[in-house]
């Protein structure tokens, strides 16, 4: 279904389902809750079930989940899923697009939680429908169920393999109901064929030859094009940003320009895009922004002297008592700035909003929580709201695709007709949902053998922002902001045997100070490892140990000690203290190892570097790194998440960094916001551990921050100098040589 022709939006399941005959199997999802918490496969016996798999006439299937394609190749490994359970080939397999009229709500698609978390949904129905499918058969067939086979949704008598009926013949231009009774057999895992192998992700040939349809070149009838006015760069979280005043005939001479407003919510539409664009540069606006912001060469003193909301994470042990006793201390305060999510192609979205329903086509995380959100910015009731998902540039994280998608849908309501809205590169870069920046505090000790005996991390940072920039200007609502976590338990300290260990975590309030912050690939992790793991390598050093070997000593988990080993192996690691080889000549070179994670997996990465000493550039030359996320359902798609990773890291490390002055953004394009180009990229190595007795676990951000550390301790390793601020410019660079 080709979404940019249909801009009919009272289209319901139901009437999808009158396209084409269907088995229809689904299931009830028990509330999820902490999602880290528990195992989201759990069914809830007994209850009616809305539609996950249709099985048509020509024995294909159509399956119906909650999660999108964001470039990870969810898709694929959904379908994968599938085609396991039901026993039929990935050509006979298809995905239904999301659309809040069509597909279940399977929960936020965050924290690389896809496979992980809807996965096991998925499979449990397509057991269901196969035991459905084999009674049926075993009924037509006149035998005993345990006497068929299914091969590519053919059941056959396994002792007179003639005689055999399809699925399609079975149940093909029918619907069918039932209820989920959670007994349905799972497949063993040794019988898998599609699950586990290498198959070729389903979006890659139509976006190589471009004939992909992104969010950007989905069109509606008789639409307008539109762009957001803004000031160029946001200012402090919750200031706003209030017009002053606005000069409409300023653009008068644009044709079929004109200005549409909502509260401090300004836009321009017109029939022609570059006329919209035109009028958005246009038009003279006087905005009133207040100097709230301390700069970013302040930012740090002010995250550290604000008051904050303080809250041990985890305390076990004696921290203090431990550190009196350690024979080897370190301390450290480590800085990590705020970041943008930097995405290829501005945001876009369309809408057609009329009196009493309306239709948004967008690229979003979290379909149903956008279909709640905007009705709150529209002021009309959800179920009178239909969401479709289209993909957009690759984001890792929550960038302005919910603000776009809020502020096309306020500009179709204002101006009584479908609209699209693209975001120019200085709304997208001004006015994004930054990571945020972070202080942290590390301490540690070792006892004379190399044991770790002791461990505290403090962090500080803000939270995010609950209400997107269009909602807010337009209905002039007060941003609440969510209370973040900053301390992940999990990656600070957990993969080490440490007896006594402390995580304080300090929230320091955004509001009227800070930027807007929001989740960023791997959220808050490349800060905690970029600290933490920086500590774990000093230690190491203190007890001139090699690194590695220092690390295994302090490592009983085999699933950690595994990826270590890997890295290390592809790497070809030799044992050494690091810091100790010859600091002669302009180029230095180092290499670093660390371990880290996101919630669930299992993530190493070793790095290689030269450091130039006369021009302060640091260059990766090749990064390592290997991930265990249990069952890997496509290892090709996981090695491809690695490699992207490595180099988002070296990006991350080597160059990333939000400027702003006191009163607003100042990076608003790739040369004030530079990122790491394809010919400064390093050479990777993706090792994907594949554990199919273990559960799938997340596979998209789980090593970002253990590549950001190896190259901060591959620094160390060159020039025995510890820098503690990222990104590693020249500028720092060569100022922490000039001192150490």
């Amino acid at each position: 279904m080709n979404i940019a022709k249909n801009s009919d939006f009272t289209f319901s399941r139901r009437d999808f389902l009158k396209t084409g005959g269907a088995l229809m199997v689904a299931f009830g999802l028990r509330p999820i809750g902490n999602a880290f918490a528990q195992h989201a496969g759990v069914l809830a016996e007994g209850t009616e079930l809305d539609s996950w798999i249709a099985v048509h006439a020509d024995n294909t299937a159509r399956i119906y989940f909650g999660r999108a394609e964001f470039g990870q190749g969810t898709v694929t490994g959904m379908l994968q899923i599938a085609a396991e359970e039901l026993d039929l080939e990935m050509r006979q397999v298809s995905a239904v697009p999301l659309d809040t009229k069509v597909t279940r709500d399977q929960g936020n698609q965050v924290s690389s939680s896809s496979i992980e978390q809807a996965g096991p949904h998925l499979r449990a129905a397509a057991a269901e429908a196969r035991q459905a499918l084999l009674q049926m058969a075993a009924a037509r067939l006149g035998v005993a169920q345990s006497d068929l086979r299914v091969s590519s949704g053919v059941v056959s008598i396994a002792a007179q393999p003639g005689r055999s009926v399809t699925y399609g013949e079975l149940i093909g231009d029918k619907r069918f109901n039932i209820k989920v009774t959670g007994k349905a057999p799972l497949k063993p895992r040794s019988e898998y064929k599609v699950v586990g192998t290498r198959v070729p992700r389903l979006d890659i040939p139509a976006k190589m030859n471009g004939s992909y349809e992104y969010i950007q070149h989905v069109r509606l009838p008789g639409m307008l094009h539109a762009r957001v006015v803004r000031p160029r760069g946001q200012g402090a979280l919750g200031a706003g940003a209030k017009i002053a005043s606005v000069d409409e005939s300023s653009i008068a001479g644009i044709p079929g320009a004109r200005v549409v407003r909502k509260g401090d919510f300004l836009g321009v539409v017109a029939p022609n895009e570059w006329h919209a664009v035109k009028a958005a540069a246009q038009l003279k606006v006087a905005w009133e922004i207040p100097s709230a912001l301390p700069g970013d060469d302040r930012v740090y003193d002010a995250i550290r002297a604000s008051k904050t909301t303080d809250r041990t994470i985890l305390e076990e042990g004696d921290v203090g008592q431990a550190m009196s006793r350690a024979v080897h201390t370190v301390s450290g305060t480590f800085k990590s700035p705020y970041e943008s999510h930097a995405t290829f192609a501005p945001n876009c979205a369309l809408a057609d909003v009329r009196p009493d329903a309306a239709l948004v086509i967008c690229s979003t995380q979290n379909l149903y929580p956008t279909r709640n959100l905007l009705a709150k910015a529209l002021l009309m009731s959800p179920e009178r709201i239909q969401v479709r998902y289209a993909e957009g540039a690759g984001t890792f994280g929550h960038s302005c695709y919910d603000d776009v998608a809020q502020s096309a849908a306020i500009l179709s309501q204002l101006a009584g007709q479908p609209v699209r809205l693209q975001f120019m590169r200085h709304d997208e870069f001004g006015w994004d949902n930054y990571g945020p920046a972070h202080v942290a505090e590390v301490r540690a000790g070792a006892d004379a053998n190399g044991k770790i005996v002791a461990y505290e991390y403090r962090g500080w940072a803000h939270g995010w922002a609950a209400v997107e920039t269009a909602t807010e200007l337009a209905h002039n609502m007060k941003v609440p902001e969510s209370v973040v976590r900053v301390v992940n338990k999990f990656n600070a300290g957990a993969m080490y045997d440490i007896p006594n260990r402390r995580l304080i975590n300090h929230a320091v309030s955004g509001l009227g100070g800070f930027l807007k912050g929001s989740p960023l690939r791997s959220p808050m992790d490349v800060s905690l490892s970029f600290a933490s793991e920086q500590v774990i390598d000093e230690l190491a050093w203190l007890s001139k140990m090699d690194p590695v070997a220092f690390r295994k000593l302090n490592v009983s988990n085999p699933r950690w000690r595994g990826v270590l080993d890997a890295v290390a192996q592809a790497s070809k690691w030799k044992p050494r203290v690091a810091a100790s080889q010859s600091k002669r000549g302009q180029i230095l070179t180092g290499r670093g190892v660390a371990l880290g994670t996101h919630y669930v997996s299992f993530g190493a990465a070793a790095a290689e570097i030269q450091v130039n000493r006369k021009t302060g550039q640091v260059r990766v030359t090749h990064l390592y790194g290997a991930l265990d996320a249990g069952l890997l359902v496509n290892p090709a798609s996981v090695e491809q998440q690695i490699e992207g990773m490595l180099i988002q890291a070296a990006s991350f490390l080597l160059m990333e960094e939000l400027r702003f002055n006191q009163t607003q953004v100042t990076s608003l394009d790739w040369n004030s916001y530079p990122i790491l180009r394809m010919a400064e990229s390093p050479r990777v190595t993706a090792i994907a551990i594949s554990r199919p007795e273990e559960r799938s676990t997340g596979a998209g951000e789980e090593i970002v921050g253990a590549a950001g550390a190896a190259i901060a301790n591959a620094f160390f390793d060159a020039t025995g100098v510890r820098l503690r601020q990222r990104p590693f410019t020249p500028e720092r660079v060569l100022g922490s040589l000039a001192a150490g």
